[in-house]
């Protein structure tokens, strides 16, 4: 069993846990801050991302959610997304994707 506490992530985005079907990270906006210049798509893991603190705009597909404290979104495979934190705080979630997305972090 690989517990970890979402409090432990330091970086903009980082990857808590890895499982065989399955990877938790975390991530972090500053006000301005955006996941990236373009939309992106996980070609082969659907997302599932909860807004724990702080304000979203996104861009998924051809929908533009507007995201708050609490609320949850899939965004299935293959699908376009970017979000831009135009709040005056940090906005953090918590993401899990399925199958891993990215590659395992590092034990310490």
């Amino acid at each position: 069993m690989d517990v970890k506490n979402v409090g432990e992530a330091k970086e903009w985005f980082e990857v808590l846990q890895t499982g065989e079907r399955s990877q938790t990270a975390m991530m972090t906006l500053q006000p301005e801050d955006a996941t990236g210049a373009n939309a992106e798509a996980h070609e082969n893991s659907d997302q599932v991302l909860l807004v724990l603190d702080g304000e979203l705009t996104g861009q998924v597909g051809d929908k533009k959610p507007n995201l708050k404290k609490g609320d949850v979104i899939v965004i299935t495979a293959g699908t376009k997304h970017r979000f831009v934190n135009r709040g005056t705080m940090p906005a953090v979630t918590f993401n899990v994707y399925s199958p891993p997305a990215y590659p395992p972090a590092s034990k310490s």
